[in-house]
Formats: structure tokens, sequence, C-alpha cells
């Protein structure tokens, strides 16, 4: 059994939030090289947030695996703090490891399974978004046969997708099995306090519940209770042979979703497709991020990456992103740019409301 495991952290940008520090990388890179826990790596990176992405044969949620990243993760915000990085060791919440990363501020997103002859996966990171941000695409992805027509033409596709969703304020989850209740579905995910945890093939091809799409779901405003830095999700989807071709799943992306985030967190903005090399956030602190990296999964190696998102057949989409952040920002504090005051990272309301509280009168 193979385990693919892709473990983030924002541990300090360089300038600002815009994007991370070469020596950093540099130190992961040298770190993983003569670490004898995994088979194979990847240190990959979307905005200000770095993304190890790590093959094993440990399975999920194994405490090795998670103490390297936090080790790691902990040594380079050292690193970032001794350079005076900005929001240096922010995602980093915890002062110990207490056998995995859950509520250390990391995210997370792995899954295990059974190579078959021919094992492509695409590994997706975002920056200045929420995890809410992958439910427009999955499900486009393995659900919407507008979007991927194997739904229809592949009869091991047929039978669909169970979809596993946290609720992210009550920290509950349910499965819904789509086609039959695709509308159920969409009741819940067209909500963003809803996101997609991970996605099952009901067919006979596949293990039952083992996972063909995973999700990182940290919210780390709710772990720390204040407003540290926006969750920048990553997620792990395999492709081909009884799942979405691999342009299937791109094609979720041919246009700038709406997505939280943005500049402080409390904004909503276009996601925009970028290549590694345009990973680095600017404008606004955005427009919010997600890169493509293709791997051909090789009896535990990671043989890649393919920059995905670097082909000029995504240049329209960033061009309509592009459109769509220049419409956006035209409405500066008013919503709908603004998130709901409900929703908002940052927010002087409350102090506002304290201040005028004597200004306002019933109505007669």
């Amino acid at each position: 059994m193979t385990t693919i495991s892709v473990i983030k952290a924002d541990i300090g940008g360089l300038v600002g939030h815009s994007t991370v520090d070469p020596e950093i990388l540099e130190f992961f890179e040298n770190e993983l090289e003569k670490n004898d826990l995994i088979g194979d790596y990847f240190v990959a990176w979307a905005g200000d947030d770095i993304s190890l992405i790590l093959s094993h044969n440990k399975g999920e949620n194994h405490p090795l695996i998670h103490e390297l990243a936090w080790r790691l993760f902990n040594e380079g915000a050292k690193i970032a703090k001794e350079k005076k990085l900005y929001g240096a060791g922010q995602d980093l919440l915890k002062d110990s490891f207490s056998g995995n990363v859950k509520g250390s501020g990391l995210g997370v997103a792995e899954m295990e399974f059974k190579e078959r002859p021919s094992e492509p996966i695409v590994v997706f990171l975002m920056d200045k978004t929420e995890p809410s941000a992958f439910n427009v695409p999955l499900y486009k992805m393995f659900a919407d046969p507008f979007n991927t027509p194997g739904l229809v033409i592949d009869p091991n596709m047929n039978k669909g997708f169970d979809f596993e969703i946290l609720d992210l304020l009550k920290n509950k989850k349910a499965i819904f099995s789509t086609p039959e209740e695709s509308y159920a579905l969409l009741g819940y995910i067209g909500n963003r306090h809803y996101a997609i945890k991970r996605i099952y093939s009901r067919s006979g091809k596949f293990p039952e519940r083992e996972p063909v799409a995973a999700v990182s779901t940290e919210k780390l405003s709710l772990i720390a209770g204040r407003y540290v830095g926006k969750d920048d999700p990553v997620a792990i989807v395999r492709a081909q042979s009884g799942l979405p071709a691999v342009g299937e799943i791109l094609e979720a992306f041919s246009k700038p979703w709406l997505v939280a985030g943005w500049m402080r967190g409390s904004h909503i903005g276009p996601l925009m497709p970028v290549s590694l090399e345009n990973a680095m956030i600017s404008r606004f602190d955005g427009p919010p991020r997600v890169v493509a990296l293709g791997f051909q999964v090789n009896n535990g190696k990671l043989e890649g990456p393919v920059d995905l998102f670097e082909d000029v057949a995504f240049d329209r989409v960033r061009e309509e992103a592009n459109k769509l952040a220049e419409y956006m920002r035209m409405h500066g504090p008013f919503e709908p740019h603004r998130l709901p005051e409900q929703d908002l990272e940052y927010t002087t309301l409350p102090q506002l409301q304290e201040r005028f509280k004597e200004r306002w009168e019933d109505l007669e």
C-alpha cells in the first residue's frame, strides 16, 4: 500500500504575504533528502505557504510522518524568525507534538491506496482562500457530466461517487451519494461552512471506502480562536481508469470561481489557476491562487511533477480572473466583495457597535 501525504503551513512570508523564502525551501529539501521514513518527496509552494508532498508506506495519520512534518515546519519557522519574515511561525499553534498534527495549525490531505498499473495523481495547492474553495471544482470533477463526460460514457464511473462532507462549524460529517443525492449534496456544499473532505468511488474497481480525493479542511481561526491567517487548503485527486481523466480534473478550473479569502481573509475574489512559477501573490494580496502538480506514482516514487496550469490553455481563465478581480475591487468596503459580518476574519464592527450604541434609537 502507498500513502500520499500533503502537509502544509505558512511559516513566514517574503515579502509580506507574497511568497516563500528560497533558503527555507532548500532547508526542507535537504532534510527530506536524508530522511529514510519516506519513499519520495517534493517540496512545493503557493503564495506564502509551503507544502510537503510525501510518499510513504506508513498509512494515514501515522505519528512518525506527522512528527517529521511538525518538526521540520517548526525548525523552518526558526529560520523565518531569524530572517524576520512576515508572520513567521503563524500557523504553528502547538508547542509540542501530540501524536498527529490535528489542531497544530498544519493542513493535511492524505490517502492510502493500492497502486493501479498506472497511478496518476494531481496535487492542488491553494493560497488566500479556505477549504470550501474546493467544493465547486470537486463537484464538477466527480458529479457534473457537462464537465466530466466519463460519468456518462465510462461504465466504471456510472455508479457515481460518495462525498464525505464536513460541517466546519459543528465539527460533524455526513456522506452523500451521487448521482441520486446530488441535490441534497448541493444544498450543503453551496454553503461555504460545509466542505468536501473526501470522495470515494462506488465502482467495484476500487475497494470499498478507498478514497479517490482528499482535502485539507483545517480551519485555523476555529482552532486558534482568533484570526491567524487563511486556511490555504491542499488536495490530492487520483485520475484515469474509472476516475476522471486528468483533462476532466483540470477542466473543473476552466472558470475563475469566486471564493472567500483574499485580502485579510475577508473578501470574495476569483480563484486563478497558475503555474508554480506564477504562484506568488501580489494585487490586494491575491487574487486567490491554485497550483496543480501532476505525478505518476510508481512503487512509491513520485515521477514528476508536471506543472499542469502552466499550459497556455489556461491563459483566458487567468484573463477572466483579472477582469473579475477588477470588478470585485470596485466595490471597496461594500458587500458582496467584503464578506458578511459573521464571516469577517478581521473586523472593527464590535468596537463600532460599542462606541456608537447610544446613538441608535428605537423606531416609533
